[in-house]
């Protein structure tokens, strides 16, 4: 992938996918977290806490190369996105529920990517002085990610009928640039890519497996409803990959971190789908209701 690709054309494709996430968020997609706080919170708490947890345990275990254990971790910072709230809607969840965790996820990642990230950093690279990111990249990475879902919020808020004619373009555009990113991420390392694919694919399915399976029975066991559970599933175990190849190719300047995320972002497609047939299967209450 070309230098221009990789520090204009990159940024564009997130901020176009981050805008139409913005599209579909309203201030009640906030306000909403008060009538379901303890499934909020749960969520959060796995998300945030013990999914990076989860994923450091499993970098180990696979002893991935410490770029490729440091992408893994950017990749399970990075907050959920507008497929998940799609997963959800197939398979019955609660996608108002999606819709305010994404939200949330959001606004809170550009905190937490940036942590995480660096926590990454020191443990796995302590050599690599020069990467992370620092306050100046944290202030990028709050562009990348937030600057363009409140252009959404005000875009919905200022011309609403716009913002519903555009639902479905921006939806569509956001998918075709999806592939994009990942088919320039893959082809731009590939030699590196044909070198570890057998550890990325077996990794990136585990960690979506577990991502999914954390995100449904840890509320399922607090009593959450299942049509909620089955939102947190699926928000927790569906990671916005081109966030995080975003953020290791041009916040971090590393094309190699930015691998685990495209090996990631082909499979969850497939993993996630399976999965919701399965929830369907193992509880129906979830899928039958409206």
């Amino acid at each position: 992938m070309g230098s221009a690709l990789t520090s204009i054309g990159l940024p564009v494709a997130l901020g176009i996918i981050m805008f139409g996430l913005g599209l579909s968020l309203t201030p009640r997609d906030f306000a909403r977290v008060a009538k379901h706080p303890k499934a909020v919170i749960i969520a959060l708490v796995c998300q945030l806490l013990i999914l990076p947890a989860l994923c450091l345990g499993l970098v180990v275990l696979f002893q991935l190369p410490p770029v490729l254990a440091v992408g893994m971790m950017l990749l399970a910072a990075s907050p959920g996105g507008t497929t998940a709230n799609l997963y959800s809607h197939l398979f019955r969840g609660d996608v108002a529920l999606n819709i305010s965790l994404t939200a949330i996820n959001s606004v809170i990642a550009v905190f937490t990517l940036p942590l995480i990230t660096n926590l990454a950093i020191w443990w796995f690279m302590p050599a690599q002085d020069e990467l992370g990111v620092q306050f100046a990249k944290a202030v990028e990475v709050f562009a990348i990610v937030l600057l363009p879902v409140l252009v959404g919020m005000l875009v919905r808020w200022w011309r609403p009928g716009f913002a519903e004619r555009m639902d479905k373009p921006v939806r569509i555009a956001s998918m075709v640039i999806l592939a994009v990113v990942i088919a320039g991420a893959i082809v731009s390392n590939w030699a590196l890519l044909v070198e570890n694919v057998g550890r990325l694919a077996i990794i990136t399915v585990v960690f979506c497996l577990c991502s999914l399976a954390l995100g449904f029975f840890v509320p399922r066991l607090f009593r959450v409803e299942p049509r909620q559970a089955v939102a947190s599933s699926f928000e927790i175990g569906i990671h916005n990959a081109t966030l995080a190849i975003v953020i290791a190719q041009t916040v971090i300047g590393s094309m190699e971190m930015s691998l685990p995320g495209a090996v990631y972002g082909v499979l969850m497609f497939f993993v996630a789908l399976g999965w919701g047939f399965l929830i369907r299967r193992l509880v129906p209450v979830a899928a039958a209701a409206a």
